[in-house]
């Protein structure tokens, strides 16, 4: 009983000097149920009340963090695991990805427009890199049979235009002499891409002489389709 009073003593000055109960019972090894009987009537000045305050805020911060990490180090694993998977692309895996890309984003034949070219839009850059590869190296087609366009939004100022023109450039391994021809529209959305750093505008790319490339793409889609 001595003992239980010794406990009861130290515990109670533990917290008026504003410990919380997890740190209490490390020092105070009894149950929390009695701890907090012990404790009910333990006012804590305004000081200790800010200390433990900051405590929770602290621990969490601390568990936020450890879910963030946690989540990274998944994602990071997954990544890993899924280029490895993929490994080396063939030739076979190049023609199939270019036209599926197409399906997805590319100018189809339509009933009232039949003689319709190779057109591709995209605002992820990697897609039209990957893209034009299938152009050049699955199709034989040179950098002078494609046409480039730019869209972006017409409230854009020109120094913004001018970074996303080299940027893209240089994504694409674009030399200065190529012409990227910038097509404005109108800002409908009343969004606002001047402070967004990753906006790309949407990048266009136009085939040359493709009307029966078209044709044959699509003939490919059904191709795919039809083994659904």
């Amino acid at each position: 009983m001595v003992r239980k009073e010794k406990e009861k003593r130290i515990a109670i000055k533990l917290r008026q000097q504003g410990c919380s109960y997890s740190e209490i019972l490390e020092e105070v090894k009894v149950a929390k149920s009695t701890l907090s009987l012990w404790l009910r009537s333990v006012g804590l000045a305004e000081k200790m009340e800010q200390r433990l305050t900051e405590k929770k805020r602290q621990a969490q911060i601390r568990a936020v963090n450890a879910v963030k990490q946690k989540r990274l180090r998944i994602t990071k694993k997954l990544m890993e695991e899924g280029v490895d998977e993929i490994g080396k692309i063939s030739k076979r895996d190049l023609f199939i990805i270019g036209i599926v890309l197409y399906w997805a984003e590319g100018s189809k034949q339509k009933e009232g427009n039949v003689s319709q070219r190779v057109i591709f839009s995209n605002s992820d850059y990697k897609m039209i890199r990957i893209f034009i590869r299938w152009l050049k190296e699955n199709r034989k087609l040179k950098e002078d049979d494609f046409s480039y366009e730019l869209y972006v939004q017409e409230n854009i100022r020109k120094s913004k235009i001018k970074e996303i023109l080299n940027k893209w450039r240089l994504f694409l391994s674009l030399n200065k002499e190529k012409e990227i021809k910038v097509r404005l529209k109108k800002n409908i959305t009343k969004k606002i891409y001047e402070t967004n750093r990753n906006y790309l505008g949407v990048f266009r790319i136009g085939v040359a002489r493709s009307t029966n490339l078209n044709r044959k793409i699509n003939g490919w889609i059904k191709g795919i389709t039809s083994n659904n």
